[in-house]
């Protein structure tokens, strides 16, 4: 523990790292450096630097990177179209490569020889922020006193924050019974009650979406424009990546979209109960895949579904910054030269449905070939006679087999 002179902590002036802050000092000696970012989670930061200040820190970051979260990490995701386990659109677990990235940037900046964090060692977040901090300096160290203390309930916490002076400031009014986390792309609950998968969620848990029973009566529509398969603006204004998904967030919050309830499979081997709300998210998801349906060759976009479940898998376990992630969307990026256009989507009552996209310059749907009506001989039909012939030899030999 001696060796540790500096340590950059992922600070977020909660009980928990208040109380890391501290127990970093007193159990390695060590001098602490905090870092806050701003993922766009909707909190003031600042009562973070103030309280850092008060507990005698003399290095604080706290940085905006809203714009470097959408614009690097969330988009290029997108691009693939990644779902976990067919629902969970990653909103936790694409923020954690770019604090890591951060972490380990800080620490080169101040000299610090070790990065610590307050993920608990029954999650994937301490995997995420550990395999990225060595991903991109292989000889820093990593604390994670969660594996470390003997602090395992918030009564031997707050305790502890009793004990040695640390201040907490116990919220007014009705505590929230969930373990949440947000930022630009989404808010996931945990814990509580729902650690009952029968258990309905409670209304009133839900912060960002309204019910689909009391969202409008009548629907709402938005046209998204593509460029290289990146949202770039929202009726006809351009904005920037964190603009565009905040506005999207607010709008599709409004009409109901984006909750979800899943139980899914922690990279640790358990499984979990959680709840999203990631309203612009959902939206965006739709309305690139429509405007890949329109520009994107049919065996290129069936390639991209078929890698698709292993791209979100490196992101929900940590693997951004690995280079089969980074393989990966170099295939992914190359696919996206030619998606660019618009979709007009309907948001109502909790649904996202699409109601047209176009490409002036891209598309790949011919009205000439694919009509009903009469096509001038732009398609022979008479060639789908071969074509469905030599497709079905194969078929036509075992069966030949099978009569003897």
């Amino acid at each position: 523990m001696s060796e540790i002179r500096k340590v950059v902590l992922a600070y977020s002036g909660g009980l928990d790292t208040s109380i890391i802050l501290k127990w970093l000092r007193d159990n390695y000696g060590c001098e602490v450096v905090t870092f806050t970012a701003d993922v766009g989670q909707g909190e003031e930061l600042e009562p973070a630097r103030r309280k850092a200040e008060v507990m005698g820190v003399k290095e604080i970051y706290v940085e905006d990177l809203r714009e470097e979260f959408v614009r690097d990490f969330v988009f290029p995701m997108f691009r693939a179209n990644a779902v976990y386990e067919g629902e969970y659109l990653l909103g936790t677990s694409i923020a954690r490569p770019l604090i890591a990235k951060r972490l380990v940037e800080i620490a080169a900046e101040t000299g610090a020889d070790a990065v610590s964090h307050g993920a608990t060692g029954k999650g994937n977040d301490q995997v995420r922020f550990e395999l990225g901090a060595y991903a991109l300096r292989p000889d820093i160290r990593v604390i994670a006193p969660w594996r470390e203390w003997d602090l395992d309930s918030r009564e031997k916490l707050l305790a502890y924050a009793e004990a040695h002076g640390i201040p907490v400031e116990m919220k007014r009014g009705k505590k929230s019974p969930y373990s949440m986390d947000a930022n630009l792309l989404h808010i996931s609950y945990e814990g509580g009650p729902l650690e009952d998968p029968w258990t309905e969620p409670e209304e009133d848990m839900w912060r960002w979406t309204v019910s689909p029973e009391q969202a409008p009566d009548r629907p709402t529509y938005v046209e998204i424009a593509f460029e290289q398969g990146d949202p770039v603006a929202l009726d006809g204004e351009r904005l920037s990546p964190a603009s565009l998904l905040a506005t999207l967030n607010r709008v599709a919050g409004e009409n109901g979209v984006g909750r979800l309830d899943l139980v899914e499979n922690r990279y640790v081997g358990m499984k979990s109960r959680g709840c999203y709300e990631t309203p612009g998210g959902t939206v965006l998801l739709k309305a690139h895949r429509a405007i890949e349906s329109l520009t994107l060759d049919r065996e290129a976009a069936h390639l991209k579904d078929e890698l698709m479940p292993r791209y979100a898998s490196l992101v929900y376990n940590g693997y951004w910054w690995s280079p089969e992630r980074e393989l990966l969307q170099g295939l992914v990026d190359a696919s996206q030269r030619h998606v660019n256009g618009e979709v007009r989507v309907k948001l109502y009552k909790g649904s996202v449905s699409v109601a047209g996209r176009r490409s002036r310059t891209d598309s790949l749907f011919d009205e000439r070939i694919a009509t009903f009506e009469s096509d001038a001989g732009a398609y022979d039909q008479k060639d789908a006679t071969g074509f469905i012939k030599l497709n079905a030899l194969r078929m036509r030999i075992a069966a030949a087999r099978r009569k003897g």
